[in-house]
């Protein structure tokens, strides 16, 4: 039994007073909505309607029922018009996640014109370098750095994520120019303590170069900081060091030496209608990076 079906056709007769207008509102034969009145009060066990050839009311059963099915009715029209009003305006909260260095450097920045373009959509960018689980993590999308292990997910391609060996023009003037993955050992080192616990640097093609780090840090912030002042040479993400690079601050070493880089990709789950809210995401980020 289609119970909502039936109230529609209940309330209907109730309100119109016939089946036969009742039929003309639902678009239904009078004989349907007959069938679904005798099914409601299979259902419920009691009549809702005195009827005989010529007028029809409620029982007292019925006038009790009417009212309750007036209130679901409501709800159910409610919750459609919330959701249909969700398909159309980009509105609540969408909740990002991020690598931490590339989150910050790029993608922050660029979130002000998607708010300014939508002013009812609010955004949690959580920045992380762990792989989060979208579903069991809470989270609309993802940006996601390296392999994509799951089939599930559909994963937009964005520009690699790029990584630069470098260091400032005054240590090169006090220290030289390393030329060759071997000259590294007679230098000062910035490392980054995610990157071996902070005693060397894994560069292209897996050849490992080893040293206790006399500066290291958990933080790619304070490490570009220290190699702008000169503590020694830095290997972090081009999204971080890029603007230091163009404005000379820091000069690019080892050109052929430093990682490959990594694919990056926009994830989130299938869905043949993405709500607004992610939609516009998608579509600002795509726009704006994948070009």
């Amino acid at each position: 039994m289609d119970t909502l079906r039936c109230m529609q056709a209940f309330v209907a007769v109730a309100e119109h007073g016939s089946f036969a207008a009742a039929a003309v509102q639902l678009q239904v034969s009078a004989v349907m909505v007959g069938k679904y009145i005798q099914q409601l009060e299979a259902h419920l066990g009691t009549a809702l309607l005195q009827r005989n050839t010529r007028h029809q009311r409620l029982t007292e059963a019925g006038a009790a029922y009417l009212a309750g099915c007036r209130q679901v009715l409501e709800q159910v029209q409610q919750a459609e018009a919330d959701v249909a009003g969700l398909q159309r305006q980009p509105q609540g909260l969408l909740r990002i996640s991020a690598p931490t260095t590339w989150g910050s450097c790029v993608l922050a920045p660029l979130l002000s014109g998607l708010l300014r373009a939508q002013p009812l959509l609010n955004i949690e960018l959580d920045l992380s370098n762990r792989r989060v689980d979208l579903i069991e993590d809470g989270f609309d999308a993802a940006i996601r750095v390296g392999p994509l292990p799951s089939q599930e997910l559909v994963a937009r391609p964005l520009p690699p994520y790029a990584m630069s060996l470098c260091a400032s023009p005054a240590y090169l003037r006090r220290h030289g120019t390393p030329r060759t993955p071997a000259d590294l050992a007679g230098h000062d080192c910035l490392s980054h303590l995610a990157w071996r616990g902070g005693h060397g640097w894994q560069l292209a093609n897996g050849e490992q170069v080893d040293w206790d780090a006399r500066l290291s840090s958990n933080d790619g912030y304070a490490l570009r900081e220290a190699a702008v002042a000169g503590a020694g040479l830095i290997l972090q993400p081009t999204a971080l060091l890029a603007a230091d690079i163009a404005a000379g601050r820091l000069k690019p070493l080892l050109r052929d030496y430093v990682p490959a880089p990594r694919p990056m990709h926009l994830i989130y789950l299938p869905d043949r209608r993405p709500r607004p809210r992610l939609q516009c995401f998608i579509d600002f980020v795509m726009a704006t990076l994948a070009r």
